[in-house]
Parts: structure tokens; sequence; C-alpha cells
């Protein structure tokens, strides 16, 4: 089967989105107890969904707001995925993932979605978010990575947070292990900036990206923010790093106080 081009629009499969969103129901969303609230605050037009990023490749609160919209909205409301080139290209993950909608992560392509009225969903944290330690499970971590605000200003669109609480612990990182990635060259070769030691099941410990696991059934609460807008948008603003810096900020305090509820009601 021949492997689709990760940077085009025009992949997304209707059906295969009706299928797929099946499927995560009655495997993901049973499997994790899962709970996705407030999904009556998308709002209709482009916006950019902007989530904390959990439990590597595996994903799995992706896939359950991605199940939880489509009913709710119909594909329309459905993401854009901007995802790690490395994975989208790999056979089985890019004849999966793109006909729902993933694309190669770009700023190019972002605002491709975004200036054609539609939505996208971006992981600024990306693999320091997603392998970040067990004990920062509660955490969002978004690095110095500002790249999606930039998107969002320049484009005008919303930002709609996701939030999700438990999906972190499916899996544990024991540590991410930056310094061995940068030294094995993984951030050159691989665009991976973490090399984790993790513990899954039935493999115990492995370092580097885990082979496929079976996921510990933790319960997934995800809720949706109501949409952030911003005084400035543009060029000018999108240009502008101390604003950008600002408004991130925002963006990472709002997601990071309801992570924290959601965590203590969890508990």
């Amino acid at each position: 089967m021949p492997l689709y081009d990760i940077d085009r629009l025009d992949n997304r499969d209707p059906k295969k989105i009706d299928r797929f969103a099946t499927f995560v129901e009655r495997t993901l969303a049973r499997y994790h107890r899962s709970e996705v609230r407030h999904i009556e605050r998308v709002p209709s037009g482009g916006a950019l969904y902007v989530g904390n990023h959990n439990a590597g490749v595996y994903t799995p609160d992706t896939f359950i707001f991605g199940a939880a919209v489509y009913r709710a909205h119909g594909v329309d409301a459905v993401p854009f995925g901007l995802g790690h080139e490395v994975i989208l290209q790999l056979p089985l993950f890019n004849q999966l993932l793109a006909p729902l909608g993933a694309v190669r992560a770009s700023h190019e392509n972002g605002e491709r979605v975004l200036r054609a009225g539609k939505k996208a969903l971006v992981y600024p944290g990306s693999d320091y978010d997603a392998m970040r330690p067990y004990r920062l499970r509660d955490r969002v971590i978004f690095d110095e990575r500002r790249g999606y605000m930039r998107l969002a200003l320049k484009t005008g669109v919303p930002i709609v947070p996701i939030v999700a609480a438990g999906a972190h612990s499916a899996i544990v990182v024991i540590d991410d292990l930056r310094w061995l990635a940068k030294l094995i060259g993984a951030d050159r070769y691989l665009r991976l900036k973490v090399w984790p030691l993790v513990l899954t099941f039935p493999w115990g410990l492995t370092l580097g990206p885990p082979p496929p696991f079976i996921p510990f059934p933790s319960r997934i609460v995800i809720e949706v923010l109501e949409p952030m807008t911003f005084d400035r948008v543009g060029e000018q603003a999108a240009a502008d790093a101390a604003y950008v810096d600002a408004c991130s900020e925002r963006v990472r305090l709002a997601m990071q106080a309801v992570l924290t509820r959601l965590t203590a009601e969890r508990k």
C-alpha cells in the first residue's frame, strides 16, 4: 500500500474517521473509563486545539477527544493533527493516521489548515511533554516552544485548550534522559530531544521509545476549556517575542490550573 504525502490536506477520509471513532469508543474509551467534559465549548470555524501531550506515541487522549468531538460536532470539528514527521512516515502509522487528518508538524501546514477555516491540534511540549518523567505527570510542560502561539496570533484564530488528566499514567517514564538523546544524536537524526527510560507491560524497563505495549488502565478525564482570544493578532503581534511569551504563559497557566483540579478529582 503506498504511503500518503504527509503535507497534503486532502488525505482525510470521513468514512475512515467514522469507523475509527467507533473503534475508539469501543476500546480506548472503555478501557480507560474516559470522560470528555464541555465538548459544547468547541467553536465553529477555524481554531487551534492546544493539548498537554501524554504517554508517548500511544497518546490515548488524542483519539478519545477526536472521537468525542466527531460525535458532538461532526467531521469539520475533527482536527488536523500536526504530528512528528518521523512517526508519520512510518508505514503503518502513515496509513492509519493520514486518513484521519494527520499532517507533518510545520508552521506552513498549520497556517494552511487554519486559514482554510479548519481546526488543527498541536502539542507544544512535543516529546518533552509526551515523555516527561512520571513524577511530573501532573504538569503541563511546554519548555520554550512558542511556535503554536505565533501561529494562532498570525492567523487570528482562537486557541481551545484541551486538558487530559490520567493519560500519562498509561506508561511510567522513569526519566526522559535528554542528555542521552543529545549524546547519541537522536536530536539530530530523529528529531527527538529525549531518549526515555520507560516502564511498560510486558517489557519492563526499556531504553528509548518503547515497543508496542499494553497500557496501564488509568482513568482519563479530558476537559475542553473556553476558547481563548487575544487583544492583538496578525503578523506584528506574532513577531513580538515578549507578547508571544505572555500569551503562551496565559495558555499554559490556564491549562495547568485545570490539570491540577482534575488530578485532585481523580485521586
